[in-house]
C-alpha cells in the first residue's frame, strides 16, 4: 500500500477520549470514501484484521500491540444542508457538536441536544449514542455502508434498520458506515436553536467532567435505573484505582486523571459491576467497546 496512506506502529492512546491505547500494527485515517474502501480492500487481500474508529469517546483500547488495520475516520468530514427542505448529508467523519452547531446556524430544528457529545456520526448511528430518549436514529433517512467482504457500497434505508437502546444492527453485521442522509425540522427560530444549543453545552460543563479524558458514559442505564445512581449508592464516587478515577461530578464517568492504563480502567470498570451486582442484584453493562481484549467485559 503507498505509504502515504498509512502510517505503521501508530501510538492510539491520542485517538481516544480517555487517551489511553495501544500500538496498531497499521493505522490509516482517509480522507476519502475512495481511500476508505482502498483501505478495506487492502485489509482483505492482506489477510489483516480492519477495525474502525471515529472520534475514540466510549473507546477503551488495550495497551499492548493491536494486529492489524486501525482506521480513523475523523477526515472524512464533508456536511451538506440543505435549510430549506432540512435533508442533510453528512460522512460518518463529521463530529457531532459540528453538525448541532450547522444545524442550528441553518435554522433546523432538533439537534441540539448533540452538541455535548464528542463523537463522530458514523459512531453515534453504530452506537445509537444518544441522550435521555433522543438520538440520531429519529432523525435518519438512510446510510450508506461499504461491505466488508465484497467492497459494494449500498444505500440503507432506516427502516432496515435495527436501533434499540445504544444499540445498531451495524454492531453485528460486516459493514462500514460512510455517510448518512439525515432531516431535521426546517424554518426555526435562529436565535431560539442557538441559545438552546448553547444551554445544552453549559449544562454538559456543569454536571459531568467535560473537558477531562473520559469516555462518556461508562455503563447503560439499565430498564427504570440510573447507572450514577447505582454506583452513588456503593459511595464509589472517587474511588480510583492507579490513575483511573470514578469522576466525583459525575458517577458514570471514568476519568484518566493523568497517566492511566487500560488495565487500571478495566479493573475499575468490573468492581463497579461485582459492587452493585452483589448489593443491588443488577448487572451493569458497559456502552464502552472494547478493543484488544481476550475478554471484553
Amino acid at each position: 500500500m503507498n505509504k502515504k496512506n498509512f502510517s505503521e506502529n501508530r501510538n492510539l492512546s491520542s485517538y481516544t477520549t480517555i487517551k489511553v491505547g495501544g500500538v496498531a500494527e497499521y493505522f490509516a485515517e482517509p480522507r476519502s470514501v475512495e481511500e476508505l474502501s482502498y483501505l478495506i480492500k487492502w485489509a482483505n487481500l492482506k489477510n489483516q484484521r480492519c477495525q474502525i474508529i471515529g472520534a475514540g469517546s466510549n473507546l477503551l483500547i488495550n495497551n499492548i500491540f493491536i494486529k492489524g488495520l486501525v482506521v480513523c475516520t475523523k477526515k472524512l468530514k464533508s456536511l451538506k444542508i440543505d435549510p430549506y427542505s432540512g435533508i442533510i448529508e453528512a460522512e460518518a467523519g463529521v463530529m457531532l457538536p459540528t453538525l448541532s452547531n450547522s444545524l442550528a446556524k441553518n435554522r433546523l430544528q432538533g439537534g441540539e441536544w448533540a452538541v455535548g457529545i464528542p463523537g463522530t456520526l458514523g459512531g453515534a448511528i453504530y452506537m445509537n449514542a444518544g441522550t435521555g430518549n433522543l438520538s440520531l436514529a429519529k432523525n435518519l433517512i438512510s446510510v450508506k455502508v461499504i461491505n466488508n467482504k465484497t467492497l459494494e457500497k449500498i444505500e440503507i434505508e432506516k427502516k432496515d434498520i435495527n436501533f434499540e437502546y445504544r444499540f445498531s444492527s451495524f454492531q453485528r453485521n460486516d459493514l462500514t458506515i460512510i455517510s448518512a442522509r439525515l432531516h431535521f425540522e426546517p424554518n426555526g427560530n435562529l436565535e431560539k436553536l442557538i441559545q438552546t444549543t448553547k444551554n445544552n453545552l453549559k449544562l454538559k460543563t456543569e454536571t459531568q467532567p467535560y473537558h477531562q479524558p473520559s469516555f462518556g458514559s461508562v455503563f447503560k442505564n439499565p430498564e427504570n435505573n440510573y447507572a450514577a445512581k447505582l454506583i452513588d449508592d456503593m459511595g464509589l464516587k472517587g474511588f480510583k484505582i492507579g490513575d483511573a478515577e470514578i469522576s466525583t461530578m459525575h458517577s458514570n464517568f471514568i476519568i484518566n486523571t493523568s497517566s492511566a492504563s487500560s488495565k487500571d480502567i478495566y479493573e475499575l470498570i468490573t468492581v463497579i459491576q461485582q459492587k452493585v451486582l452483589q448489593n443491588k442484584g443488577i448487572y451493569l453493562q458497559p456502552e464502552v467497546r472494547m478493543i484488544g481484549f481476550d475478554y471484553p467485559i
